[in-house]
């Protein structure tokens, strides 16, 4: 496979945000090597502005409709992927705002954790764009390494050596798996890219069935669905929260943009076939997740086991199969990103003043910071599905998505899920509201973390009471799958 680098300025312009973001990296490293006097906070600084910069383009190729193809069609800019990248540049804004004083902890190496989460920025977004199988495992190993750093970056907590070491060792293994899949289909086609692919793949050949499993599964890691969810619970709680917000996030929203194009486009015509794979991996990661919440003492595996209950959600969408499934799919992302973030960023701030993430020191919460209490209210009750948040028309939308499929027996089973979420959510709201604190000290919240929770606050109010521009959003986002309203496919569980 050859290829034409023979760039002009108009292909250049269509990777900015990329190039700029790579630019701004080797900035940030040049200034804290020739000034290690500056703080932290400084660095700190400097990379928020930076992403920042990255985001104002990003809104402005998405409101300007900039497209366009790289690379003999490795690379495309569309809205999908500028939707997906506005999420990554989003979310590690304020991972990194959530990170400031967390970092200032930090005995060494403080500088060079704002680097690793940009660089792991940079990865995903690249992800967000990968339009073949060669580039979807270098992009998606690319965004992990950074990971492998920052979950094992508390060297003295033999919890965090721990996450990072399951987290490198299943990490491998879904590599592994990636790659060995990708040359399984590259052998039965003959191409990598997902639009050659479609149109030359006529019929399912056992060795492309057992290559998309295995490319499937290693996305499944990066997810976090059941049943390739075991390193969630124990890499949440021992990385650093803020790195544990990232997580929850960022890496799933990419690995949805990758999903979403592979069965969306590349294998639409097989929809009969994949279908119930993605119905059976919706209800076990609702039911799995919700059920196994309830037995959770500390906050961080509470959110992570909820989280493998939200990617269940997210797959009733995927399951769906249409275009309607996969607005749902990107505005429910949107939903997740405020609540959670909003969450984690609650998490940090108690833990920061508390040394402390069990669910038991979080009573009486109301009463030494009325500010945490109640916007940890709100972003549980959103994660819930509680009307009139955003969680709620999310989780409507899906349902919508799938009722229209006639997949009942799925939408049961998330209703079932939303009610035994709904008890343990409200056991921290008990915890914070009923019962009497331990110690009534109160509880400071620093202006860069009120900033991030008040930005989760809004998100998870307007998405509630005003939803429709950002449907809108997400449905302009995902013009690329408008040949599926043709696909003459009706799914119905018994």
């Amino acid at each position: 496979m050859t290829f034409d680098l023979n760039l002009t300025l108009g292909d250049l312009l269509l990777m900015l945000p990329e190039l700029w973001v790579t630019l701004w990296i080797c900035v940030v490293l040049c200034v804290d090597f020739l000034m290690p006097r500056l703080s932290q906070r400084t660095i700190g600084g400097l990379s928020v502005a930076g992403m920042g910069v990255a985001l104002v383009f990003l809104l402005w190729y998405y409101a300007a409709g900039t497209s366009g193809i790289l690379f003999k069609g490795m690379f495309v800019l569309d809205r999908l992927a500028l939707f997906f990248k506005i999420l990554v540049i989003g979310t590690s804004l304020l991972v990194l705002l959530s990170s400031f004083d967390y970092v200032g902890r930090f005995s060494f190496f403080k500088s060079e954790y704002y680097f690793l989460v940009m660089m792991a920025a940079l990865g995903m977004m690249f992800m967000s764009s990968a339009n073949d199988l060669l580039s979807v495992f270098v992009t998606v190993e690319f965004s992990t390494f950074g990971f492998y750093v920052l979950v094992a970056y508390l060297r003295d907590d033999l919890r965090s050596s721990e996450a990072g070491l399951k987290f490198f060792i299943l990490g491998v293994f879904a590599a592994a798996l990636l790659a060995y899949g990708t040359s399984l289909v590259y052998g039965e086609t003959g191409t990598f890219i997902f639009p050659t692919i479609a149109g030359g793949t006529r019929d399912m050949t056992p060795g492309l069935v057992v290559g998309w499993l295995m490319i499937f599964a290693a996305l499944g890691f990066k997810i976090g669905a059941v049943p390739l969810h075991s390193w969630i619970p124990d890499t949440y709680q021992g990385a650093p929260t803020p790195i544990t917000a990232f997580l929850s996030i960022a890496p799933k929203g990419a690995a949805f943009a990758i999903l979403l194009r592979m069965f969306f486009s590349t294998l639409a015509a097989f929809k009969p076939q994949w279908v119930w794979l993605m119905i059976g991996m919706a209800m076990l990661s609702m039911l799995y997740g919700n059920i196994v919440a309830i037995a959770q003492r500390n906050i961080k595996r509470l959110l992570a086991y909820s989280g493998i209950a939200q990617i269940g959600n997210i797959l009733i969408g995927m399951a769906a199969g249409t275009r309607m499934g996969a607005d749902s799919v990107l505005f429910y992302l949107l939903t997740y990103l405020f609540a959670n973030l909003g969450a984690f960023a609650v998490v940090i701030a108690f833990s920061q003043s508390t040394n402390s993430d069990e669910i038991e020191d979080y009573s009486g919460l109301n009463r030494r910071s009325p500010f945490l209490a109640f916007t940890m209210l709100v972003f549980l009750l959103s994660l819930a599905g509680v009307p009139p948040l955003a969680g709620f028309i999310g989780k409507l939308y899906l349902f919508v998505a799938a009722i229209k499929e006639g997949l009942y027996t799925l939408i049961v089973v998330g209703l079932i899920s939303i009610v035994i979420s709904l008890y343990y959510y409200l056991v921290v709201v008990k915890k914070m509201y009923i019962s009497e604190p331990s110690d009534p000290t109160p509880i400071t919240v620093s202006g860069a973390l009120q900033a991030v929770i008040y930005v989760g606050l809004a998100g998870t109010l307007i998405l509630g009471v005003y939803p429709k521009p950002f449907i809108e959003y997400t449905v302009a986002a995902t013009t690329i799958f408008s040949h599926l309203g043709a696909v003459p496919v009706v799914t119905t569980l018994p």
